[in-house]
């Protein structure tokens, strides 16, 4: 009604003050023709220097885009050809299915004889033990069956979407295998050496120290660590034989101190480690509570749907640009401008197609695949990437956009590295390694040995230093746009040679 509720005279003084407080706000709202606006420093979503962090809503749009790039196609296809899909791929996620499962089974179970050999290690006390002979042997192995399961599929007559997935999974096996083979062969040598201390009499006092390598001891570095003492103390208690043992026990026993080596050494523990969505071996990892079925059962929706993207995307827009352009190129007493004309026109009408490939692919295995499998296993850690589409360059993307793979080439290819060579060596020989497993997986998908993804690879350590030297360095946008535009252009850059050239 607008008439303020009489307060009584004897109101206390707080309830006075209030209601005055109210009519004053009243009677200045009352003779205002136009509401307030508060103006205060502030700054835009987009502005860098925003805090502002919550984009969901263009990763909405992404989706959206996406359907209406399928409905468009279904309206032509229906046009033109009356149906809403002529997919001629569907063939090849049947073909050889059977074989295909067989060997990937048969790969797997292979890479299983791992944990007898570490057993076999762990026991010996002789040549095989795992300082002396059994590193050695473990490497061989590895070797022997990496190169066995890299030459399957080039004896066999797969299609080159089977020849994808048995690559991938050949690879992460094949870092799972080691990484459980040498942080496991650590723990061997470090307990033998915990056993030894029950007699110290002319044994090492050497401190012990972190895999893979480290060249400060584990009091100094844990903060998890027994040791309580001063800095002025930490020499003598490190060379203390009780400080030793403490440090060598601490190293056996996980985390939340619920497994102890070897206990973890069983068939169960290492089915467990293949089907957790990481590469690097650990005695315990965080868990949940438990399974959400839904959640599962949304991720594997979402793993399907992505790959009818895939495959509708490939079909309508990648397929055709490379079939036309190999004709024209296979044509006769065609020159070489001419030639060179038509790659550089592949290569622009490729970007399109190959940027929304690149994000689905991304997506279906990073969010989903690695996704669903967290959920199956419980695991709790789904920190699979980082915010690499803001990366200012190649190296900042290498660490951010593939988080199990970055972990796994830190610790067992840099850090083991860095033990005996200088920092800058290091980075070398892991792009170095990294580059070989690209062009591996292209060979492996192409059967074509060409060196393409593997020059490109490593092209990006140049890159790099030109984007990290004092003229660009800090130079956050313009950092950001030259990674994006070599990123596109370099994917179809890739294709293109790979299958015309």
């Amino acid at each position: 009604s607008g008439i303020a509720t009489p307060i009584p005279s004897d109101a206390p003084p707080s309830v006075q003050a209030t209601s005055s407080a109210r009519r004053q706000i009243r009677a200045i709202h009352k003779f205002r023709q136009f509401p307030t606006i508060d103006y205060a420093a502030r700054v835009s979503h987009f502005d860098p220097q925003s805090d502002y962090r919550d984009f969901r809503g263009f990763f909405v749009l992404f989706w959206i885009s996406l359907a209406i790039m399928i409905i468009t196609t279904m309206i032509k296809n229906i046009e033109e050809m009356g149906a809403p899909f002529v997919i001629s791929q569907w063939s090849l996620f049947t073909e050889n299915l059977w074989e295909l499962a067989a060997s990937d089974l048969l790969m797997a179970a292979s890479a299983m004889l791992s944990l007898p050999l570490h057993k076999l290690y762990m026991n010996s006390k002789g040549i095989l033990r795992w300082s002396k002979g059994g590193m050695l042997v473990q490497s061989l192995f590895q070797v022997a069956w990496l190169a066995y399961w890299v030459s399957w599929p080039f004896v066999r007559t797969w299609t080159w979407t089977a020849q994808v997935f048995f690559t991938l999974h050949l690879l992460s096996l094949f870092m799972k295998m080691h990484s459980y083979s040498f942080y496991n062969g650590h723990l061997a040598e470090t307990r033998r050496r915990l056993s030894d201390l029950d007699k110290p009499e002319g044994k090492s006092k050497v401190p012990a120290r972190r895999y893979p390598s480290s060249h400060t001891p584990i009091s100094a570095l844990s903060p998890t660590s027994p040791s309580k003492q001063d800095d002025a103390d930490l020499q003598r208690q490190n060379s203390d034989l009780s400080q030793l043992r403490e440090d060598l026990a601490f190293q056996l026993t996980s985390n939340s101190g619920r497994v102890t080596y070897p206990q973890n050494v069983t068939i169960n523990n290492f089915i467990d480690f293949l089907f957790c969505p990481t590469l690097c071996y650990e005695l315990e990892y965080p868990r949940t509570e438990g399974t959400r079925y839904m959640e599962l059962f949304w991720k594997t929706l979402a793993v399907f749907g992505c790959i009818f993207l895939l495959t509708v995307t490939s079909e309508e827009f990648i397929i055709p640009v490379l079939a036309d352009s190999a004709t024209r190129m296979n044509a006769p007493n065609i020159p070489f401008t001419q030639l060179a004309l038509i790659l550089a026109e592949t290569i622009s009408r490729l970007l399109f197609p190959f940027m929304v490939t690149f994000l689905l692919v991304f997506l279906v295995i990073f969010e989903y695949i690695l996704g669903a499998f967290a959920e199956i296993t419980c695991f709790a850690d789904r920190h699979f990437y980082a915010d690499w589409w803001n990366s200012c360059d190649w190296l900042e993307f290498s660490r951010e956009w593939n988080i199990p793979v970055h972990h796994f080439f830190r610790r067992h290819v840099y850090s083991a590295s860095r033990g005996h060579m200088s920092r800058p060596v290091a980075t070398v020989i892991t792009f170095f390694i990294s580059a070989l497993l690209h062009e591996l997986v292209m060979g492996c998908i192409t059967k074509k040995l060409r060196g393409y993804g593997f020059c490109a690879m490593m092209l990006q350590m140049p890159l790099v230093m030109i984007q990290r030297s004092k003229y660009i360095r800090g130079r956050t946008l313009l950092n950001n746009v030259l990674f994006w535009i070599s990123m596109i252009l370099g994917l179809s850059v890739m294709c293109a040679l790979y299958v015309l050239v």
